[in-house]
């Protein structure tokens, strides 16, 4: 391709992950010529959704909102925009071979991975729940395989103790931005830039559900502290029973002491502070304790701060059901 030559970029995508990205495209001039999204009605099913509409209504961009980006019609509106290459950023469905033909140069996707590690479902709740340090994102073009097509661009990131699942996501998307426009840039020079991906034994990570959210508060309370925060905002959170009904825990804080006084679960009592934020309750899990800092009963008042710390839960116990 010619240098002069504008690339026809196509883009789909509904997570927040591909939200910088998709605006680097625009601001350095290589607008979409269309813009896949899932319809209202199939985004409320999703975590870390974005109204694509809402977002970029001010930029004047060919939006369609689609159930299945493998239906006949969106295979039909991205043949007709004749495009050159498309990106497929913050996407849950695999791509059929006939959608993955329908670009010239081929179809670029990410994974929130380094990989070929953590190749699957939900990579970065994954590496969270796994006690992992370290990860970070990949760009790649897309096969029939699943997330183990050639690698075009790689950026590794830490885990700190303080993120969450939607801090990292943030990250995500910060690379996003950098990985996709320095390749737009090096495919507009003519170039197809890729290496092939070196392929390990490891299983694909599981698909995650609301249901596998359920707290084990006799594992170590660094893995319960992980796995709350793996979990939060904007996914399904983790949930334990508490006097018979049912709880998410949005927010946790690990003191990183170590004690088996108490049985797993158990409310060992309020935690005050002058500081708001800092109030919850104290949990005994397996090794220690962890303190709850935010707290919803389903269908119920979200307790944070002062109303936390003065519930009436010390002497009660955390369950795996009713």
């Amino acid at each position: 391709m010619s240098q002069n030559q504008q690339l026809r970029i196509g883009w789909v995508g509904f997570h927040m992950e591909g939200i910088p990205a998709l605006r680097a495209l625009i601001d350095a001039g290589h607008k979409p010529v269309v813009v896949l999204t899932l319809k209202p009605t199939a985004l409320e099913k999703r975590s870390g959704r974005i109204f694509y509409k809402e977002i970029f209504a001010s930029d004047q961009l060919d939006i369609r909102e689609i159930g299945n980006v493998n239906d006949p019609d969106a295979q039909e509106i991205l043949r007709s925009a004749q495009l050159d290459v498309l990106f497929v950023i913050g996407w849950s469905q695999i791509l059929k071979p006939e959608t993955l033909s329908l670009a010239r140069l081929g179809v670029i996707g990410a994974h929130a991975s380094y990989l070929p590690k953590n190749r699957g479902s939900a990579p970065i709740n994954w590496a969270i729940i796994n006690g992992e340090t370290s990860t970070g994102n990949s760009l790649m073009w897309l096969d029939a395989s699943v997330d183990a097509g050639d690698i075009i661009d790689q950026m590794p990131f830490a885990i700190e103790p303080y993120d969450t699942c939607e801090t990292l996501y943030q990250k995500v998307a910060q690379t996003n931005a950098a990985m996709i426009l320095r390749a737009v840039q090096r495919i507009a020079a003519g170039e197809r830039p890729g290496v092939p991906q070196a392929h390990g034994n490891d299983p694909l990570l599981a698909r995650r559900r609301p249901e596998d959210g359920l707290i084990d508060w006799s594992q170590p309370a660094r893995r319960v502290y992980d796995f709350i925060r793996a979990l939060t905002r904007p996914y399904p959170g983790g949930f334990s029973w508490l006097n018979g009904r049912k709880h998410f825990v949005w927010n946790a804080a690990l003191p990183g002491l170590h004690s088996t006084a108490a049985a797993p679960g158990a409310v060992l009592g309020p935690c005050y502070s002058p500081t708001e934020a800092a109030c919850g309750q104290v949990v005994q899990c397996g090794d220690g304790p962890i303190i709850l800092l935010e707290v919803e009963e389903e269908g119920g008042q979200i307790l944070r701060g002062k109303n936390l710390s003065e519930a009436n839960w010390k002497g009660t116990q955390w369950k795996p059901q009713p």
